[in-house]
Formats: C-alpha cells, structure tokens, sequence
C-alpha cells in the first residue's frame, strides 16, 4: 500500500507540472506529456501481445502511433504561429495526423506484400489493433489540449474527475457492495459492482463542482458572478466523463483477459503499467473533447 501511494503521489506531481507549464509557458509540454503516454503505452501493448506480433511490425507501430501525435501537436503548433501574420491560413494539422496514421496502416498492410512467407492476417491484425490503441484515443486528448477555448478545463475533467469518481466507486461499493451485490460486468470485472458504479457517478459530479469552484472562483474570479449557470453543465459534464471513465476501465480489462495477463507493466509499482494508470482517462477524453467542442461551435 506504501508503495502505491508513492507511486500515486509521483503521477499526480508529474501531471500538476506539466500541467501549470502547460498553462503559464506552452501547450507544447502537456502535448509531451502525452506522446510519453503514447510511446510507453503502446509499447506495453505490443509486448503485451508478445510473439503475436513481429519485431519489424512492432517498429512500424511504435514509429506511427508515435509519429501520429507529434505530426499533429508540431502542424497545430505552427499554424498557431503562422496565423497571427496570416488569418486566411487552413489549419491542416488534422489531415496531416490522418495521413500518417494511414501511412502506418498502408505499411503494415504491406508487410504482407514485402515479407508474404513471415507476416499473418493474425499479426497484421494485432498490430493494427496496436497502432489504434492507444495512440488514436490520446490524439484526442492531445485535441483537449489544442481546444481554442476552455482546454485548461477539459484537462481538469480528464484528470481530476476520473481518479476522484474510481475512488468513490471503491468506496461506495466497500460499503454497500455486500447489500448490493449486483455486479457492473462478472466475467470482464467481478469485483466492480453496479452500486459501485453509481458512487462513481456522484463522484464525477461532485469533482466537476470542485472544477467549477477552482476555475471561476480561483482562476477567473472577475466572472464569477456571470458564470454560476454553468454550474449545470460541469455537473452534467462530471457525469458523463465518469460513466466513460468506468467504460475505459471494463474495456482495458477486457483486453488484458483476452491477453491472459493482470497488468499492462510494471512501470508503475503497485499499480501495474501506464496504460493500467490511464486507461479510464482515454475514454474519458472522447466525451470531454465532444461536448467542449458541441460547446465552443454552439456558444463560442
């Protein structure tokens, strides 16, 4: 338990640092951040998958799912730049990601051409389920990052919202767990229960109320008082980011018993790997960047 909680500890101080010098100096650590995220995650995919897939495509994944989110990050970047002399500019950043991720997909498949006797349907097919995950789910959270407006928020909700819901889950289902034994998913989790599952709700809620709080009355106190309304919509936001938080949790769960494996890793003592760390907040991701962008195109 010691042991977890350093390891807890060390995590929580590298994100609220990136963090702050993502809000005081560039985006473009926090984007760092997360191609870190990427590079460890998918290698711990790809060595989970173990002889499934081979050397050179394990290569070919690690580069593209790598190369996917810096094209991405270095593209919106200099368009940001090249905007204030230029208005008229397009931003192509995302057709550039979407071309180098089709790029990696086009050489994978054509491993089957350039090395026919050594490269399966099996392999090809693990390895693009490698490329997708999770590099393709944390572009999106890059895309909180890049959001024109409100991304200091959509951060937050990503990573404040997620731990704070799983630990009422835990707590909630501790306590009500033998009254209510009704389990969320027996085969892919059985210790998760729908009780559980509920307090991770009022958890997701009440870590958007401390957002909004934090955020209007710490950081823009000056439009506190026009803000309060939207008190609503974190609420309701807090819900959502929760109920994907608990669904990214059942689907990494699901992928490691089809492996055969309990953890991703071992990067992180007491907690397994970095995907093991940040699996609910890629799914979490989907939902924030969704509505923050609904939000922006709808109310500016």
């Amino acid at each position: 338990m010691k042991v977890r909680s350093i390891t807890a500890t060390a995590y929580v101080i590298i994100l609220v640092g990136f963090y702050l010098l993502k809000i005081f100096v560039h985006m473009a650590f926090f984007d760092a951040l997360i191609v870190a995220f990427s590079v460890l995650g998918t290698f711990e995919m790809t060595r989970a998958l173990g002889d499934k897939i081979r050397p050179l495509q394990k290569g070919l994944v690690l580069f593209f799912s790598t190369a996917l989110l810096v094209s991405y990050s270095v593209s919106d970047i200099l368009y940001r730049y090249l905007q204030e002399s230029s208005p008229e500019l397009f931003n192509y950043s995302t057709n550039i990601a979407f071309v180098v991720f089709m790029a990696g997909v086009a050489l994978i498949f054509g491993l089957l051409v350039f090395s026919h006797e050594k490269t399966s349907l099996d392999s090809t097919a693990y390895s693009l389920f490698s490329l997708a995950f999770p590099s393709i789910f944390l572009l999106v959270l890059m895309g909180c990052n890049h959001l024109p407006r409100y991304s200091e928020i959509a951060i937050l909700f990503v990573f404040a919202v997620c731990p704070v819901a799983d630990c009422f889950a835990q707590l909630t289902g501790m306590a009500l767990g033998k009254k209510f034994p009704k389990k969320m998913s027996p085969v892919i989790s059985p210790n998760k229960t729908m009780v559980g599952g509920i307090g991770s709700l009022i958890g997701g809620a009440l870590a958007a109320v401390a957002i909004f709080f934090a955020y209007y009355g710490l950081i823009q106190p000056e439009s506190f008082s026009e803000k309060w309304l939207n008190l609503i919509f974190f609420i309701g936001l807090g819900v959502l980011t929760a109920l994907f938080a608990e669904f990214g949790d059942l689907v990494e769960s699901a992928i490691k018993r089809k492996i055969g494996i309990k953890d991703m890793g071992k990067l992180l003592p007491g907690h397994g790997g970095i995907l093991d760390r940040i699996d609910s907040s890629l799914y979490a991701s989907l939902i924030v960047c969704f509505v923050m962008v609904i939000r922006i195109m709808t109310t500016g």
